[in-house]
């Protein structure tokens, strides 16, 4: 009896480890999905584990490098077994898909190229239902077969809106909505409007803040039973119904040259921002009889994040300040905004975090692996990425699929982090 029990407990073990094995496996081999900026979920955050918590001395290994991609600060989309991306290339906005030995596949025209300050592109392609879309710098809306790089519909928002590019051009990295096509032109017809994401077609069109569009991408939060649509405008910060277009709320927040850059966060009923020299501010939201409000929890001016971004994790909020000209990487307590460190690292830049940890890349192309912890800024390792893309690493990296993807000007280059 006894042999027996020991047997069938055997047996339980066996099939477990082979569950947890299969499991594994299974998620090891899922096809890499990133499909926007920040990833599914707009949040910026992974779900991929087994990572290198360290990485050699001169870095993981690089697996290829793909060139031609036109220069920009576009960083990358991942679906169906393709990355994609955009660049400026001569006279030309480009759209580019590659494979993900980073063998490009297609390109594709979309409008002019922006050649004023700062040249080359901005926004992400988002990738949806087989279908791509892309906002130019000019504001060309393009709608793609993502498979072969075929146009389905297009046109230039700010013409169609009567609207104008700001200092540094459209930056907005398109938000898909269900069957709805979200984008922000601003002026003085529209602050944000929703389309059919299928035809192109006008199904809203929020009322006009008499603003510009700023350089943010729109982030979608659900609460208490209301859909908001969030983004900053060039000298504010809007709500807007994702079902109805109403504009439920507009506070100005004015930062240094109108450089309002980051996706807001939203979190169990606050949204946050953080813009340079305007400082962090964090909201609380109120919803009542179909309307919201908002309700300021605190400020603070020690994050004042330019165009890096900023990540919530496990309470904490990360990202690089120029407070006092001093580019540091800082961590904010949440609920408080009490700043918890301020550290160098590996200087001003972007991040995004992946198997806990978080991989932040100074404007300077230098790469850093860091432990994040409200106790300090744990840097563990780093490395310089190759020399020849031209101007600052400004593209966020994106981790994916056992990948740590960095774009530097026509440069893209695919890291084994696994």
């Amino acid at each position: 009896m006894f042999r027996s029990l020991a047997i069938i407990r055997q047996n339980i073990s066996i099939m477990l480890i082979s569950s947890i094995l299969t499991s594994v496996a299974c998620a090891a081999n899922q096809e890499p999905f990133w499909p926007q900026f920040h990833g599914p979920n707009r949040d910026n955050l992974s779900t991929e584990k087994g990572l290198l918590k360290k990485w050699p001395e001169k870095g993981p290994a690089l697996l290829w490098t793909a060139r031609g991609l036109g220069h920009g600060y576009s960083t990358v989309s991942i679906a169906s077994g393709m990355i994609y991306t955009a660049g400026s290339i001569e006279k030309d906005t480009v759209i580019t898909a590659l494979n993900l030995d980073g063998k490009v596949l297609w390109q594709v025209k979309n409008g002019k190229a922006w050649t004023g300050d700062r040249p080359g592109t901005r926004g992400t392609p988002t990738i949806d239902g087989g279908r791509l879309f892309h906002q130019s710098p000019l504001g060309n809306l393009l709608c793609l077969e993502a498979k072969t790089g075929d146009r389905i519909w297009e046109f230039n928002i700010l013409e169609k809106f009567q609207s104008k590019t700001t200092t540094w051009a459209m930056a907005e990295s398109l938000l898909v909505d269900g069957e709805h096509l979200i984008c922000c032109p601003g002026g003085p017809q529209t602050c944000m409007v929703a389309l059919n994401k299928k035809t192109g077609s006008v199904v809203w069109k929020a009322p006009s803040t008499k603003e510009l569009a700023g350089y943010a991408s729109p982030a979608l939060a659900e609460y208490q039973g209301m859909r908001i649509i969030i983004t900053l405008t060039s000298k504010g910060m809007i709500g807007v119904n994702a079902d109805t277009g109403e504009l439920l709320w507009h506070v100005k927040h004015k930062s240094y040259a109108d450089e309002n850059v980051m996706m807001p966060i939203f979190h169990d009923g606050h949204v946050f921002i953080s813009t340079l020299k305007a400082g962090s501010v964090k909201w609380k939201i109120n919803v009542k009889d179909g309307k919201a409000s908002l309700e300021e929890v605190w400020r603070t001016q020690e994050l004042d994040n330019h165009h890096g971004g900023v990540l919530l994790i496990n309470g904490n909020l990360y990202g690089t300040s120029t407070f006092r000209n001093r580019n540091l990487w800082i961590c904010l307590d949440w609920e408080t905004g009490r700043n918890k460190y301020m550290d160098k690292g590996v200087g001003k830049g972007s991040l995004t975090y992946a198997d806990g940890m978080l991989y932040t890349l100074s404007i300077d192309g230098v790469m850093g692996l860091v432990r994040p912890t409200p106790m300090g800024h744990e840097l563990v390792s780093s490395f310089k990425i190759p020399e020849g893309g031209k101007d600052n690493s400004w593209a966020h990296p994106v981790v994916c699929g056992g990948r740590l993807y960095i774009r530097h000007s026509e440069f893209l280059y695919a890291y084994s982090v696994r």
